[in-house]
Order: C-alpha cells, then structure tokens, then sequence
C-alpha cells in the first residue's frame, strides 16, 4: 500500500537508475509475438521449427495474459510462460517478457468494479482492454502483486532478455471522483492558492470562478481550455508515473544485462499518424532503457515509408539519439494492408535505416476468435506457410548475415521538428474555430512529410530539451501555448545563426493556454520581424504570382494571419482583393541567423517548396536532396565507424539512382560500389550501400 501512495501523491521521482543494461547481443532483433494461450492445438515444436526457418531470434510473450497467469484471486498458474520460455531457450531463441497488467480480469472487475475507469462518457464497461483506472488503488495493488509472483517466478530463467512493462499505454481518459481529487491536490501543490488558477485561467468568465478549494469542480464539463490543457497534462503525468512505478518493481528483479521498456504507440487514424496527445512520450521514456514503439502503416499502392520514418524519428529521438525497439509492426494484418512481393523486406529495412535494432511482428499466427480475428499475423489461419512468411524468411537470413553492419546505427541530424504536447492540447481545444476538425497533426505532419520527401534527416524535440545548438534548422509547427522562456530560447538559437521555421499559432499563447496580450506573435515577433492583429478563414485565396511555382497547387486554404512585415523580407504575398496587401511568408535575419514565418495553410507542394528555400538558406540541401519520394535515401555510421547509405524504392516501377559518396559495397548483393555508379532498384526495392 506505501507504494499506491507513492503513486497516488505523485511524488515517484524519474530519476531512476538504470539498470546497467549491456547490450544483449550484436544481433538484430528479428521476431514475433506469440501467444501460446491463444492457439487451437497443440504446435509449440512447430512454430519454433518454423521461426528458426524464417531467422526469427526473439518472441515477446505474456504482456495480455492476466487472467491466464491469475485465474481467481491469488491464484497463479504460469504454464504457458514457463512452457514457452523452457522451448525457446531450448532453441536459442531469444524471450521478452511483458507485464500483464493492460487488460484486467474478470474477478478483479467483480471484486472491485472502481477499477474500470470513468471517465467524460460515462463509466467503462468490461470487455476491451485499456479499460481500467490506473491510479485505482485496488487496480495498483494487485498489479503490483502480478508483477512480482511473475517476476519471482521467472527472474533467473536465462531466456529472458528484457521486459516490457504494460503496453500502449495511456491515462484512458481516467477522470472519476479519485482522479478528480488528485487533480486538486495536484494544482494545490503548483499553484498554492485558488486567486492564482482564477486569475492565470481567467475563471472569472461565465462564472466559473472557484472560491473555496471544496468546491473545485470536476474538469470533464470544464468550457475553459487552460484548465482542460492542465488537465490533460496531469493525465500524462499520470502515465508517467506509472511507467516509472512498473519499471522500478521490475527493475528490482531483472539482471544488469536485462533491458526494460515500454510499446509506446502514436496517434492513431486507421494507423500511426503523428505525435501522441496521450502520453508526454520524453518524459516517459526516461525510466526505460530502450524506448520501444508500434508503428502501423498502409501498405500496397498506398505504401509510402513517411510512418515508419515519422514513429522510428520519435522513438529514437525519446532517448537522446539511442537505438530503439520497433516492438510491433504488422505482418498481414488488415486485409487492405497484405504487403505486395518485396514490400515486407522494404518495410524491414526501412525500419534499420531510422535507427531501429529490432523489428518484431504482431503477431505469429492470426487469432481465430475475438476482437482481431482479422488483423492477421506473419501466418494465417491455416498456420500454413504463405508469401508474406516466405519473404519474412530472407529478412531473416539477410539480418543475421549483416548484423554486424547494420546494428547499433548512429544518426546525427542537423534538422529537429520541434513538437509540443502542451500545444498540441491547446491549439486541439480551439483548432480554427467552431466546428473545424483539423488538428496539432494536421498541422506537424505536412512539414514533417515534407522533409521526409526531400530526404532531410530528421529528429524530434520538445521543450524539456535543454540545448537546440546541435541543429541548423527547426521547423515548429502551431506552438500555440509556449512559456516566454521557451519563445525567448528559440530567438536566442536564431540569434546566434540558427534558422526557424514556424507556422501560423505559433507564440499566441503562454503555457497556461491565456493568449498574449502583446502584439502578436507574441515574444517571436522580435525574431520574426512581423506582426498581426488579423486572421481569417480563406476563400479561393492564393499567393501573388506563384512565388514557388508550383502551378495548380498555388492556393492556400483553412487558415491565414495577415502579417505586417517591420524588418522581415516578404516571400509571399496574398492575392485576394481585399487581403492582398498582406504578407503569407516573410523571412527575417535575426543577429546571426534566419526566421521564416509560414501564416497559412499550404498546399503540399507549397510546403515543400517553403521548406526547401529554408533548408538552403542553412546551408542544409546536399547531394541526397538530389533525390525525392519516392526515392528514399537515410544515412547513419554503424559500430565500426563506417557510413552506411539506405536506399529505398517506394513505387511499382524499377528506378536508378546514381550513388554519390565514396565508394563502397552494396550489402544485399556483396557488390562493389563506385562514387557516381548507378544503383538498380526493383520495384519496391532496396539497396544498402557501406562506404569504404
């Protein structure tokens, strides 16, 4: 119970000692998870049969099984954990093990029917998944009593390479009574006294002014989007502590050669889109090892590679530029996603170039019953061999053969994309006014997108990131509510020659979601040499003269400031009657370096072209932005020092490309490699280049 308590007040610090995790091996890690409780029939011998076929090293078990290790209350019955860990290890494959704590079972909703979460929509009912109260003291306690009769049990098995605690997780939108108390205690001990959340929040309109701390209300009918953004980060800070609580029991258990971490996921539309308004993803990842993550995409005509490469960015970018686990990634999966021949590979691949030592499939086999029945595993439901397995079988051979090469791969970008969960929540809470549907990644994604067309190496940062001086050029996309010490950094970075580029809403707003009262925007104008007062929603505007020629694309749309340029040169001008006398983009020197200010809504190639002239003007377009979509080409220095160049074909139709760095040889076909050779690339093809 002291370490429910620990949880509850928030008082977990986050500066956990690692364990001193070694590396587990120089092998990638291919593999699976695999479900033994799950299977129709007796097949374990089978399946590792058939993984040792295909070069699968490692499976990841356990991390949904609640109710199979606890049947009834304090009952345990680990058989399908120790059955598989005793077959793998007999067959040198490697063993993750999971927490079991995401999906909760049904005696425990019986016993204590709190532990399903409330939340705005009413109370949770039981059946999904992620549907508990993770600050339920009934829910931490006998989590933590699963944890620790799994931990004891299983703690000096030697297939065990690491851990995974919980999974996806996320606060759930947890906002019952006990949370709601919480969040009292929680603004008590930040803001000391009601006068200073009623003045910082403005609650004195609509009479939401709250005069005795009894009488706080509850935030899930809340109109007011400073206190819903505070809220929103107290939920993060919720997922936060209670990544750290389960990595600190685990922890207690696991060797120093065992790593620890978590299957962080993205938002989500159908599939990865963009940053997760959930969970403050660097603040989490802080107590794991590795960051792990779980990256869906498209496929077939629709593969594109911009989701592999976005998620791969931000897991990589959670730990300072650390190597990171792609812990789920689909094989099948939904039928429109059956990846086309070579895909799988391309996908594989593409997952290395970005930093990953690690691609694991979910799942094994397809599930015969339940939710996801037909998100379809590496086998189908036959079990049978299938071309998808068949392929995986090369990724397999083509990673144990070149392990050595392309393990451990070191980036270092020049470019960061500077995101902003607190802005995220805010600028979501208006977005562009009544009734408009776009959001924080609608806005991040294009220019994100637009970098990853050109071949632009890219990293993430967020505010908690004390030094911006490693990088050339931010792009920050709509950060909506910034502190003045954030703002005040970002014209110091230019200052000193650094270039920024930032979209419209950005700067508007201080931390607290109270816009500014100064000329906007805001603290930035100074940088930025511009100012506005204005804003409208555009009507068949485009900018003067095509000033990026870009033809049928010159037209700009949702959003537009009119920007009054005082020291910034004008890129770009509207061309509307009325509007037209207003600057779109402006571009400004700043001591040493450069701000662009983007005040619309561009179309794609719009954007591309914006960013491309801010990539130049920071001396940041080389020989791989000779290259575009869908010719992708990443680069990264592998453990014995060598440059390694992916090149990667995202199209049905055969393409070349002449290589242009030192030569070298070409990995796949053990070929040499001259500067200016050309490379032949298949249809959905790859070839990776090792410089000499």
């Amino acid at each position: 119970m002291k370490k429910i308590i620990y949880l509850l007040t928030l008082q977990i610090s986050l500066s956990l000692s690692s364990s001193s995790y070694a590396q587990v091996s120089n092998e990638l890690l291919f593999g699976v998870a695999y479900y033994d409780e799950y299977m129709p029939y007796e097949r374990l011998d089978k399946d590792i049969a058939m993984m040792k076929a295909s070069g699968i090293n490692f499976v990841r078990i356990a991390e949904s099984t609640w109710s199979t290790v606890e049947p009834q209350d304090n009952v345990f019955n680990f058989y399908h954990i120790d059955r598989v860990l005793d077959a793998m290890h007999k067959a040198n494959i490697k063993v993750i093990i999971g927490t079991p704590t995401y999906a909760v079972p049904t005696w425990l909703v019986k016993k204590y029917p709190s532990v399903l979460a409330v939340t705005p929509q009413g109370p949770r009912q039981y059946g999904a998944r992620q549907n508990m109260d993770i600050t339920n003291e009934h829910y931490l306690f006998h989590a933590e009593r699963v944890i620790r009769k799994m931990m004891e049990h299983i703690k000096d098995h030697p297939a065990i390479i690491g851990y995974q605690v919980d999974n996806e997780t996320k606060s759930y939108q947890t906002s019952g009574d006990n949370v709601q108390k919480q969040f009292v205690q929680y603004m008590k001990t930040k803001f000391k006294t009601l006068d200073n959340i009623n003045k910082i929040y403005g609650l004195d309109y609509w009479s939401n002014r709250i005069n005795n701390w009894e009488d706080f209300p509850s935030v899930n009918g809340s109109i007011n989007a400073s206190l819903r953004s505070e809220f929103a980060r107290f939920q993060r800070q919720l997922v936060t502590d209670f990544l750290a609580w389960q990595s600190k029991i685990v922890k207690e258990y696991a060797k120093p050669n065992q790593f620890v971490t978590q299957n962080f996921d993205l938002e989500w539309r159908g599939y990865s889109f963009g940053v997760q308004p959930d969970v403050d993803h660097f603040a989490a990842a802080k107590a794991l090892d590795i960051a792990g993550i779980d990256i869906y995409h498209p496929t077939q005509e629709s593969l594109t590679g911009i989701e592999i490469s976005f998620g791969g960015d931000m897991a990589r970018s959670m730990k300072g530029g650390k190597n990171y686990f792609v812990i789920e990634t689909e094989a099948q999966g939904f039928p429109q996603w059956v990846p086309f021949p070579n895909q799988l590979r391309l996908q594989a691949f593409s997952h290395l170039a970005s930093g990953a030592n690690m691609v694991g499939y979910w799942h094994w086999h397809s599930i015969h019953n339940s939710a996801e029945t037909y998100w379809k595993g590496l086998l189908s439901h036959d079990f049978e061999p299938n071309p998808t397995y068949n392929e995986a079988q090369t990724i397999g051979k083509d990673f144990q053969r070149l392990s050595p090469k392309l393990i451990n791969l070191k980036k270092k970008n020049e470019v960061a994309v500077l995101f902003s969960n607190e802005a995220l929540t805010a600028f979501n809470a208006f977005s562009f006014g009544w009734g408009a549907r776009e959001t924080y990644n609608d806005i991040l994604r294009p220019y994100y997108d637009a970098l990853y067309n050109q071949n632009v190496g890219t990293d993430f940062i967020d505010p908690s990131v004390e030094d911006f001086s490693a990088y050339k050029l931010i792009i920050v996309p709509a950060l909506y509510a910034a502190s003045d010490a954030l703002l005040l950094k970002l014209n110091q970075f230019v200052k000193n020659g650094g270039h920024v580029l930032y979209t419209f809403k950005s700067g508007f707003s201080d931390e607290n979601v109270k816009v500014r009262s100064s000329i906007q925007p805001g603290i930035i104008n100074e940088a930025c040499g511009i100012s506005y007062s204005q804003f409208v929603i555009p009507n068949k505007v485009s900018l003067k003269g095509d000033p990026f020629g870009v033809g049928a694309q010159n037209n700009i749309h949702t959003w537009m400031e009119l920007l009054t340029p005082t020291t910034a040169k004008v890129l770009a001008y509207y061309d509307h009657p009325v509007w037209g006398k207003y600057a779109a983009v402006t571009q400004n020197q700043y001591g040493q370096g450069v701000a662009t200010y983007v005040a619309a809504m561009t179309t794609p190639l719009q954007t591309e072209k914006i960013v491309k002239a801010a990539l130049e003007k920071a001396k940041l377009w080389g020989a791989d932005q000779q290259l575009h979509f869908p010719l992708i080409t990443k680069m990264g220095v592998n453990s014995a020092g060598k440059k390694i160049h992916y090149y990667f074909n995202y199209s049905s139709a055969a393409k070349k490309v002449i290589y242009p760095h030192k030569a070298g040889k070409e990995l796949l076909g053990d070929k040499v490699v001259l500067m200016n050779a050309a490379l032949d690339l298949e249809p959905w093809g790859v070839r990776i280049v090792e410089e000499n």
